[in-house]
């Protein structure tokens, strides 16, 4: 019998599962889909700064730890993997057209300012001057202005990935793809087994503990086992453009649009808020928008070729926080879901977090304000309902 049974082979669910292995545990992942079907494999890899600070929401706090976990993670993974995860701090510029988005942006950065982050105001021709290639769209005015965050990080989430599920296997865990989840067999107030399918072979998973890491599906599982977790599906897609070269040094931001540049010269543009359920196909007309945001921002994009399109799920919750903690109606069940947005930043606390309430140890974060019983609160500013409506008005 093994140690763990984690349900889940997305960034929260392998990162859990690297973690416990670290520590010793025989840990065995159910993972549904292949690694570029995950949420995590669609993700741009975006990290904002993430300063810990006096008066920081749990959110912050959790982001704050879990961007510190990944400096070390970075360097330990390349160490035992040999694979470089591309996290880089590369800086993100966040733009705006008109004097309104101004003085929203404005905000936005002495609140950056209160929080110890370093934040530099720039007006249309400090933009120009800082990534020459927007020169064009400040001289059309569809840039005014803006802000430069010079610690803003990126990530390559197939690599991360990659390197993650190379390590669990070092670490001797077991990853199990097409593993569909049938049935959860419970005794009592534990459960005894998971049913599963198996690259088609049906098998009663048997373990000390199990772990829902997965994604926006972890709500229905978690339902099985009487727990109400929001863990809502919000698709998101993304632009994957081949260019003769890379215009872009550092991240651009424009509201929730983004261009995010590769090493390799490619360049990544996002992404969409949709409520489309399940659904992770991508629309000819989400995507044709994208390169329109791309082709504002940098202009001619003679020579570009559209390489690949795709769409994740994001898993997000109503009041903005995931959970993360034991299922109480379960002694031996654990739930890791509903990161949202934030899923592949908050990946690495979550999993230490996780694997310290596991253990029966006392975390470095306190885990209440994601226990996954907490009681209902008002949606927060990173709530799937928020962020649906800011998409909506920045589409009107």
């Amino acid at each position: 019998m093994t140690d763990c049974c984690i349900i889940g082979g997305g960034i929260v669910g392998l990162s859990i599962a690297r973690e416990l292995a670290g520590r010793g545990l025989a840990v065995r992942v159910l993972a549904r889909d292949p690694r570029r079907d995950t949420a995590s494999w669609a993700a741009a890899g975006i990290f904002p700064p993430a300063p810990c600070f006096a008066g920081c929401t749990p959110g912050e706090a959790l982001t704050a730890w879990s961007d510190l976990l990944h400096r070390h993670w970075a360097r330990d993974l390349f160490d035992e993997t040999g694979i470089d995860n591309g996290l880089r701090a590369c800086g993100g510029l966040h733009l705006a057209a008109d004097a309104d988005g101004l003085a929203r942006l404005a905000a936005d950065a002495d609140a950056w300012i209160a929080k110890g982050t370093r934040c530099e105001s720039l007006g249309g021709a400090a933009v120009a001057a800082t990534e020459p290639a927007l020169a064009a769209a400040v001289a059309c005015g569809r840039v005014a202005g803006g802000y430069l965050l010079p610690d803003e990080t990126q990530i390559r989430p197939p690599r991360h990935l990659e390197a993650l599920a190379r390590s669990c296997g070092l670490r001797g865990a077991t990853i199990d793809h097409d593993a569909d989840v049938q049935e959860i067999i419970r005794r009592g107030s534990r459960i005894d087994g998971v049913v599963a399918t198996v690259n088609g072979v049906a098998e009663t998973v048997r373990a000390e503990r199990y772990v829902v890491a997965a994604g926006a599906w972890s709500g229905g599982i978690a339902e099985s086992l009487g727990l109400r977790i929001a863990t809502r599906p919000i698709r998101g897609q993304i632009a994957l453009v081949h260019l003769p070269r890379q215009p872009l040094a550092r991240i651009v931001n424009r509201g929730l649009d983004y261009l995010v540049p590769r090493d390799d010269g490619r360049l990544l543009v996002g992404s969409t808020i949709e409520d489309a359920g399940f659904d992770r196909t991508t629309t000819r007309a989400a995507i044709d928008r994208l390169l329109v945001v791309a082709a504002d921002l940098l202009g001619d994009l003679s020579g570009a070729r559209l390489e690949q399109a795709w769409a994740g799920l994001r898993p997000g919750s109503s009041d903005g926080l995931p959970s993360i903690g034991r299922v109480p109606s379960c002694d031996n069940a654990f739930v890791a879901a509903g990161h949202f947005r934030a899923g592949l930043h908050q990946s690495t606390g979550t999993a230490v977090m996780l694997a310290d309430l596991i253990e029966g140890r006392t975390p470095s974060l306190d885990p209440g304000p994601f226990a996954p019983d907490r009681p209902a609160a008002a949606p927060g500013r990173d709530s799937v309902d928020a962020y649906l409506a800011r998409a909506a008005a920045e589409s009107a």
